[in-house]
């Protein structure tokens, strides 16, 4: 099968001969071609690249009036003729030598082989403290926000491989840099597997992480909850708690006006209200999602109704404790446990 090694450059000149020679070596075995798509850098990486294509089978895109890795990716899957498609960077972090494990796996019959930083055996050389934290965030953010990647490790990965189909067809939007978690979420395809890799040193160039790529991560997450119907679901859930209120209110109401004490009135209300809350969520908010027995969804649901609370209690006792007015404290611990409860309601009871 053709492979095709997609590479977004942007000032990366002084990378390519090695990086050229270094996939060379690595798919003596393979039929490839490498398409470098160029922003028109200020170095002229598109002619290096150019000259190289004497000696290497390198086709040159100069991209003057667009900007952006995701889509230089897609211009990349366009003008691709290969069955299998490979996205790597110019900067050699991404190390050539794993390519032949991507195209081993998807020979075996993956769809999708990832290049991991996190699963075992894979690492991360010299980075600081701050990135590995804002790395591990950006993946814990995005494995909770979308249930359907939940189980992949590095799913913000910049090296992966792909059988063309994965992507034919998909129209795909990205925002920033992680291409990858967009066709995880709109391609077609049934087996993903990640396989380790050591994400090295950058020989030359500058790092092209910025403030701004936080926010596009983020702007990214909220379109593919928004397609993926994530973010209705959040609305239908936040409806169904204000019923909940309602129901609790109702019944404590009701049953202080029957005889029963305060104290004791306020269990069979909230019992009642979780109830109400569990039968709305499971004919209309998760009801597409709904696996398993009712009485286990049922026992979870209340599983998570208890977790919530506990998380209420104690960020409450802690403000308050710190001197936030004691109306603040309940709000902001009421805000959090509503968080808790919807991600292991989804996760767990609906998952």
């Amino acid at each position: 099968m053709r492979v095709s090694i997609i590479v977004p450059t942007y000032n990366e000149r002084e990378n390519l001969e090695e990086l050229f020679s270094r996939i060379d070596n690595a798919l003596r075995n393979y039929n490839y071609e490498i398409i470098i798509i160029d922003d028109n850098s200020p170095d002229r990486t598109w002619e290096k690249a150019q000259e190289l294509s004497s000696k290497y089978p390198v086709k040159v895109i100069r991209r003057v009036n667009e900007r952006g890795l995701s889509s230089a990716v897609i211009r990349g899957f366009r003008e691709a003729s290969g069955e299998i498609f490979v996205v790597m960077d110019a900067d050699l972090q991404h190390p050539p030598e794993v390519l032949p494990e991507l195209l081993k796996r998807i020979e075996e019959g993956a769809d999708i082989v990832i290049a991991s930083r996190y699963v075992k055996g894979g690492k991360v050389e010299n980075w600081p403290f701050y990135r590995k934290l804002i790395s591990k965030g950006a993946i814990v953010i995005g494995r909770v926000a979308l249930p359907k990647i939940r189980d992949i490790k590095d799913p913000v990965s910049g090296f992966f491989a792909l059988r063309r189909e994965v992507v034919e067809g998909v129209k795909l939007n990205p925002v920033g840099f992680k291409i990858l978690m967009e066709i995880l979420i709109k391609g077609n395809y049934s087996k993903v597997v990640e396989v380790p890799f050591t994400f090295g040193t950058r020989l030359a160039g500058k790092s092209k992480l910025r403030g701004k790529t936080m926010i596009n991560y983020l702007r990214h997450l909220y379109r593919l909850m928004k397609w993926e119907g994530e973010i209705d679901r959040l609305v239908k859930f936040s409806v169904v708690g204000l019923s909940g209120v309602l129901v609790n209110e109702f019944f404590l109401w009701l049953f202080v006006h029957l005889g029963l004490s305060k104290e004791i009135a306020v269990i069979p209300s909230t019992e009642l209200s979780i109830i109400n809350n569990f039968i709305w969520n499971d004919l209309w908010t998760f009801k597409d999602v709904r696996k398993g027995k009712l009485w286990e969804r049922l026992l979870k649901f209340h599983m998570a109704a208890l977790t919530g609370a506990i998380v209420q209690f104690v960020i409450y006792w802690v403000l308050v404790f710190l001197g936030l007015h004691y109306l603040l404290a309940n709000l902001i611990g009421i805000g959090f446990s509503f968080i808790v409860r919807y991600i292991v309601n989804r996760h767990v009871t609906w998952g």
